[in-house]
């Protein structure tokens, strides 16, 4: 592993290069906060996936992307001396140093779920009227639901044993088939809604991230449906001619790989 002082000469290299390429590159010189945002989001969905794929080099290589745009917005705030890079680092820095007083000061607590409560605590100390305003409204739904019940967790507002939250997912079930059987479309919705909210609690108490567990539903479906996709072109049959049972014997077949 590289020493801190090759660290430091390496971050110092890339803002070198950002320099350079903010004075003399046509398109990085065009761009603006605004017009990185949808790439930096893109750039999280990659590291995302290779973290999901346990892939290294790609996970190396991805951070490598975010952390080029973090120098670059850092570089566009200094234009207008709003913020620079050191001002990103020790607001950060401050920050980590506030929400730990049990290293930095004289708190002690007992566990992980202790610092947990302690840093909602601290957030409401800081201004913040409500402990969701730390939740990014442009969250997509699954993972937004799954930051709200760890913030109201911080504060107490929790079941208490798992079978608890598998009973309110089985009542919510219920009254979800209800609504089915009524035919009533707008409170199906609601219902399913809240299915798949108490589900993501149970997630929670069962230490299973939704997201991460759903995406790997994700990429296994790809993997056999596109295997089932393969044996298919050998057979030189469109999917769309083959029967179910056709199809579930591929199915059948990529699941034992």
């Amino acid at each position: 592993m590289n020493t801190r002082q090759q660290q430091l000469e390496a971050f110092n290299r890339l803002l070198d290069i950002m320099e350079d390429l903010r004075e003399k590159c046509p398109w990085d010189k065009k761009q603006t906060l605004e017009s990185l945002r949808h790439l930096t989001i893109e750039e999280t969905y990659e590291l995302g996936d290779a973290i999901l794929d346990n892939d290294l080099v790609e996970i190396k290589k991805e951070l490598g992307d975010l952390l080029l745009h973090i120098v670059f917005y850092a570089k566009i705030g200094s234009e207008t001396n709003a913020f620079d890079i050191a001002d990103v680092a020790n607001s950060i820095c401050d920050k980590l140093i506030d929400r730990h007083p049990h290293i930095y000061g004289d708190v002690v607590v007992a566990d992980e779920e202790e610092v947990k409560q302690n840093w909602e605590k601290l957030k409401l100390k800081e201004g913040k009227k409500s402990v969701l305003e730390g939740v990014p409204k442009s969250l997509p739904a699954l993972v937004k639901a799954s930051r709200i019940q760890d913030k109201v967790k911080g504060v107490g507002f929790d079941w208490e044993e798992p079978h608890q939250v598998w009973d309110k997912v089985q009542e919510e079930l219920q009254e979800l088939q209800i609504e089915v059987q009524a035919g009533n479309q707008d409170k199906m919705e609601s219902e399913f809604g809240d299915v798949l909210f108490s589900m993501i609690n149970y997630a929670r108490f069962l230490k299973v991230n939704p997201e991460d567990a759903l995406e790997r539903t994700n990429k296994k479906f790809i993997k056999r449906f596109q295997y089932l996709e393969s044996k298919a072109y050998e057979l030189g049959k469109p999917l769309a001619d083959m029967t179910l049972a056709e199809m579930d014997v591929f199915w059948e077949e990529a699941k034992k790989l």
